[in-house]
């Protein structure tokens, strides 16, 4: 009768050998006696080979003393003779006491704060402020408040915040945060002039409130007043805050510097394999051991954390897959090394110059290569605002 395997191991069974003359007559007696056996092979000297139960092993006696049989164990399988061999095995059981108590240790400790939600305020003085109500690495979780209390204590201590939150899943504590709004900062009401903020070629001038003081096509430098705050004359003067737009032509030269070979990585196919078992911060590599042979290579890591319902354990799995690589130098066309250099001067130069400037000249000075790079020097004429403020000061009589 042949026993589903989990309910024989179980149970506990055994592999045995059955020697004597006409050992195949014990089958029978065994059927119908309703033993559990499977598994029969006749083996050299007519010899029988089967498996049995544990229970009916020890019954097996009164039949072999009527056939003259004798029986040999070959193997024992099942959880009795596991639980057999693990009771003489007191270091190996201290080990496992040891390592539940040491997981039970590791999921009561607070292993990692994280911060979301902030700008103004810094993560070093939010993390100070929870340091402050017990929130920290290696903290016990069981030591700390209630999280709605923690919320309260670290939102009184930040003032900047409109709402502070903390999430406690598992050994991770995460500490939300919503900043209070602040309301802009009024624009200037003092008065004050236009001026220049380099020198230019004035383009085009329009004064909204105080007094033009130059017109389009005329140079100025940088502090010389554009639109000025005071207006009327000498026996009747006041002075305004001056607004307005005044734009010009401001001169720049720039280096550019292009290289005329391209780099990247390819693929060779050829990749290792390493494997870590992480604690906490530390990880401890269990395979793909031995000194790598590539001469570059890119490593791709990949980690498994073990997790138990809401909780997340400091203990996980580190696959790395180092790949290796080979690194390909490909030459660039000069023009298009030219090109590319130019285009990128451009951007740089439009995006430092204010939203609305635009490139109205363009002359080449100088252009060499050398060192596998094309050096070019660039004479760039660009439109742009010009006008900065600046305050008038009002000195008592």
């Amino acid at each position: 009768m042949k026993q589903s395997m989990f309910i024989a191991r179980l149970r506990g069974y055994v592999r045995i050998q059955i020697r004597g003359t006409g050992c195949e007559k014990l089958i029978n007696p065994m059927m119908e006696k309703a033993f559990s056996i499977w598994d029969i092979q006749a083996a050299e000297d007519g010899k029988l080979e089967l498996n049995i139960l544990i229970k009916d092993f020890f019954k097996l006696k009164p039949l072999l003393k009527r056939t003259g049989c004798r029986v040999h164990v070959l193997e024992r399988y099942g959880l009795p003779f596991f639980m057999e061999r693990l009771g003489r095995r007191k270091v190996f059981l201290g080990g496992i006491a040891a390592f539940i108590i040491g997981l039970y240790v590791l999921t009561s400790l607070v292993w990692q704060i994280t911060v979301e939600g902030n700008d103004r305020i810094s993560e070093a003085e939010i993390l100070q402020a929870a340091s402050k109500q017990g929130i920290h690495m290696y903290q016990w979780k069981f030591r700390l408040k209630k999280s709605e209390d923690l919320s309260r204590e670290i939102q009184g201590m930040l003032p900047g915040t409109a709402w502070v939150g903390v999430e406690i899943r598992g050994t991770h504590i995460t500490i939300k945060v919503v900043e209070a709004t602040i309301p802009d900062k009024p624009d200037l009401k003092n008065p004050r002039n236009l001026v220049a903020a380099k020198n230019a070629l004035v383009t085009e001038i329009l004064s909204e409130k105080g007094k033009p003081m130059v017109k389009p096509n005329t140079y100025v430098k940088k502090g010389d007043v554009l639109i000025s705050g005071t207006i009327g004359d000498e026996q009747n003067s006041q002075v305004v805050v001056a607004s307005g737009k005044v734009r010009g032509v401001v001169w720049y030269t720039s280096r550019i510097e292009s290289p005329l070979t391209k780099t990247y990585k390819a693929y060779t196919g050829e990749a290792t394999n390493r494997n870590y078992l992480v604690f906490g911060t530390r990880a401890l590599q269990v395979s793909g051991y031995g000194k790598l042979e590539y001469e570059h290579s890119e490593t791709i890591p990949e980690r498994k954390t073990l997790a138990w319902r809401s909780f997340t354990l400091p203990i996980g799995w580190l696959h790395e897959k180092v790949m290796e690589v080979e690194v390909v130098e490909e030459p660039i066309d000069p023009a298009i090394a030219k090109k590319t250099g130019l285009e990128q001067a451009r951007a740089k130069l439009l995006g430092a110059s204010g939203p609305d400037a635009r490139l109205v000249g363009e002359k080449i000075l100088h252009e060499k290569s050398e060192n596998g790079k094309i050096y070019i020097d660039v004479h760039f004429e660009v439109e742009e605002n010009i006008a900065e403020e600046q305050p008038i000061v009002i000195r008592g009589e």
